[in-house]
């Protein structure tokens, strides 16, 4: 085999008793860091219980997320985290991981007109809320066409009727004012972080 083949090649790490990590594509143990650089590079993965062979990754993922944070890496906010455990056996529970999933999605088709959009404006304070507002915008927008996807599984989400779309625009106002309210408790933070 090639080098080429062999990096697109998904690797199997191998999990033992005694929670070590074997990579079976170079043939050495591994740590949490060396799965994080998988991922990390977009390489292709799965760890797998050496003797049962179940799939175990959804879980070492979790922990390399919880290793993070520990680490005071706080890339989740308190708010979601109460709000995704609060989703834990409620009736919307399965459809939780699709929307975060498309949310993800969305965002990293985004990151570097974002990062390139943040660098340019971090000058200004209400500069960086504009680009907030804007992707919020964006953001909700793509929100609604996610939550559409779901539409048959929800009664009387179908499509709506004409008459209906003066009541959507006032959802979609509170929606706004709600994204608003957001933004100026956000502003505050920052001013408040930047000593203003």
């Amino acid at each position: 085999m090639s080098a080429n083949k062999n990096a697109a090649d998904p690797v199997v790490i191998k999990k033992y008793a005694n929670r070590r990590l074997y990579d079976t594509s170079s043939s050495q143990y591994v740590t949490l860091d060396y799965v994080r650089e998988l991922v990390k590079s977009g390489r292709d993965f799965t760890v797998v219980d050496a003797k049962s062979g179940e799939d175990l990754t959804h879980g070492v993922l979790s922990q390399i997320i919880f290793e993070e944070e520990a680490r005071g890496e706080n890339l989740l906010p308190l708010p979601f985290l109460r709000q995704l455990i609060q989703y834990y056996g409620d009736s919307l529970q399965s459809v939780v991981p699709s929307y975060l999933e498309a949310t993800m999605d969305a965002f990293s088709s985004q990151q570097e007109e974002m990062r390139e959009r943040f660098t340019g404006t971090l000058q200004s304070p209400q500069a960086i809320m504009e680009a907030f507002q804007d992707q919020s915008r964006r953001n909700m927008e793509m929100f609604g066409q996610a939550m559409q996807m779901f539409a048959p599984f929800v009664p009387g989400a179908g499509a709506a009727e004409k008459p209906a779309a003066p009541e959507s625009r006032s959802d979609e106002n509170k929606d706004l004012e709600a994204m608003r309210a957001e933004l100026d408790a956000m502003r505050a933070k920052i001013d408040k972080l930047s000593g203003n």
